[in-house]
């Protein structure tokens, strides 16, 4: 398979390793520098990690150009549901992720299924911690909002996440840290008088990420649609 990597930082060439070992070509590597050779690039997907100020001029290229598209670039969803009108509108194929980890994405169930239960236990305060590497530009990463998210739609008591601590009931607070070397960490943290409870989720290196985003890359060729890992798991 034939691979255009859209950024090309240390994720892109963390991709670049594990899509090589895979036995994939990569075709174009595509950053600030050299961002008009996209233009003449061909290959049979695109892998998009770049920087959430390029990810959605990035996608809406590729979607114009029938090349499908997997994107695990965060910090640029208020656009996203103009890349799913375009992606229908095109017959294009578009798949997101805020992470490609196979364990994150159990996790992100771990998470759901105790926020269902902790639904009615009104007596525990609910909050998210996530570590990343000084280099990451957005907070709260995107795996943080996917966790909250997933909270919020099962604990009737928070209506909205916020990253800066408000003391009200109805708001999930989101702490982030930007620690050196730290490719991921993320606490889901429920705290009472009583007792805390705790369910976590380290990332020792990005290849976890980079490989289950290449597995999706080899999944999506000659797809179309809008896709999320709950397609790719078939949770």
């Amino acid at each position: 398979m034939q691979i255009i990597l859209l950024g090309y930082g240390k994720m892109g060439k963390t991709i670049e390793r594990v899509a090589l070992g895979r036995g994939h070509e990569i075709t174009a590597r595509i950053d600030i520098d050299n961002a008009v050779d996209f233009e003449s690039s061909d290959g049979d997907v695109a892998i998009e990690f770049s920087h959430p100020d390029a990810a959605f001029d990035n996608v809406k290229k590729c979607i114009e150009r029938q090349l499908p598209v997997v994107c695990g670039t965060t910090g640029w969803l208020k656009r996203k549901g103009e890349i799913e009108s375009l992606c229908k509108q095109s017959n294009g194929a578009f798949f997101y992720a805020s992470n490609y980890s196979l364990g994150v994405n159990i996790f992100f169930k771990l998470n759901q299924y105790i926020a269902r239960m902790m639904n009615n236990l009104s007596e525990y305060e609910i909050s998210v911690d996530e570590i990343h590497h000084a280099e990451k530009k957005d907070a709260p990463s995107g795996t943080a909002i996917t966790l909250a998210e997933g909270i919020i739609s099962n604990v009737k008591r928070k209506k909205k996440w916020v990253n800066i601590k408000t003391g009200k009931p109805e708001d999930l607070f989101i702490e982030s840290f930007r620690i050196d070397q730290v490719p991921g960490t993320h606490i889901v943290k429920y705290e009472s008088a009583i007792d805390d409870i705790e369910i976590k989720h380290i990332a020792h290196s990005r290849e976890g990420f980079a490989m289950g985003a290449v597995m999706v890359a080899e999944w999506i060729k000659g797809r179309s649609g809008i896709f999320s890992m709950d397609d790719f798991l078939k949770f």
